[in-house]
C-alpha cells in the first residue's frame, strides 16, 4: 500500500481537459464532421481514459468524469473554440504540447495510485496508468476508424506514459516514498523524456525491421507518424 495520496492541481486538470478536448474537435472538424461528430469525438477523446479505468478495470461506478459537470462543459468550450477559432490554435501548439507531456506523466501516475488503493497488483496498476493516460486518443482513433497512432512506428508516446507509470510504482511502493513526492518524480521524469524525444525525434520502428528503436535525424511530422502536438492521445484524471 502506498503512503499518501497524490491529488491532480484542479486548475491543470481542467485546462488538460480542455487542451484535450481542442485537440479532438479539430481533428473531427480537419475530417469535415457535423457538430454532433466533432463533439461526441471530443467528449470521448477527453473522457475515454477514465471512463475506462473506472468503468473496465476497476469496476468502480460511474468516473467523476461524468459526476462532475465542469469537465463536459470544458470540452464544450473546447469545441466551440475549435469551430471558432481553429485556424488561429497553431499558434498555441507549443503550449499544447507541454500541457500533453506534463498530462502524460500526472494521469499516468493517477491511474496508478486509484489502481493500487483499489488492490490491483503492480503490473495491473502499470497497466491502467498507461490506459488512463492514452485511452482517450486510442478510442479517438477507432472512432475514426484509423490504426491508434500509438501502435504505430513513431515518437514514444505509449512508452512515455509507460516511464511515468513504472516510476511511479518504484518509488512508491518499492522506495516507499508518499505519493504526491512519487508522482512528482514521475512527472518530470516523463516530462523530460517527452521532450527529449521530440528534440531529437527519437522514434520506435517496426519490429520486423530487425531493430526496435531507431534515432531519426529527420524532422517529426506536424501530424500523424507516432503523435501529433496537436493531436495527442488524450489522458484523463
Amino acid at each position: 500500500m502506498i503512503r499518501g495520496t497524490f491529488d491532480l492541481p484542479v486548475l491543470f486538470d481542467y485546462g488538460a481537459t480542455f487542451a484535450f478536448g481542442l485537440s479532438a474537435a479539430l481533428a473531427g472538424i480537419k475530417r469535415h464532421y457535423d457538430i454532433v461528430g466533432v463533439l461526441a469525438l471530443a467528449l470521448v477523446t477527453g473522457l475515454g481514459g477514465g471512463v475506462l479505468r473506472d468503468g473496465l478495470f476497476l469496476a468502480q461506478g460511474p468516473t467523476p468524469l461524468l459526476t462532475n459537470p465542469r469537465y463536459i462543459q470544458l470540452i464544450g468550450a473546447a469545441v466551440l473554440c475549435g469551430i471558432l477559432f481553429g485556424s488561429r490554435i497553431h499558434h498555441f501548439a507549443k503550449l499544447i504540447a507541454v500541457v500533453d507531456a506534463l498530462g502524460l506523466g500526472a494521469y499516468a501516475a493517477f491511474g496508478v495510485q486509484k489502481s493500487l488503493h483499489a488492490g490491483l497488483s503492480a503490473p495491473a496498476a502499470v497497466l491502467v496508468g498507461v490506459v488512463n493516460a492514452v485511452g482517450g486518443g486510442v478510442l479517438r482513433d477507432l472512432l475514426c476508424r484509423e490504426e491508434p497512432l500509438v501502435f504505430k512506428p513513431g515518437q514514444f508516446y505509449l512508452l512515455t506514459a509507460l516511464a511515468g507509470a513504472v516510476t511511479f510504482v518504484f518509488c512508491s511502493v518499492n522506495l516507499e516514498m508518499s505519493a504526491n513526492r512519487a508522482a512528482i518524480v514521475a512527472v518530470v521524469l516523463t516530462f523530460v523524456f517527452r521532450a527529449l524525444t521530440i528534440r531529437f525525434n527519437w522514434r520506435t520502428a517496426p519490429v520486423s525491421s530487425g531493430s526496435i528503436f531507431e534515432n531519426d535525424e529527420s524532422p517529426p511530422p506536424a501530424a500523424g507518424g507516432g503523435s501529433s502536438k496537436l493531436h495527442p492521445p488524450s489522458s484523463r484524471e
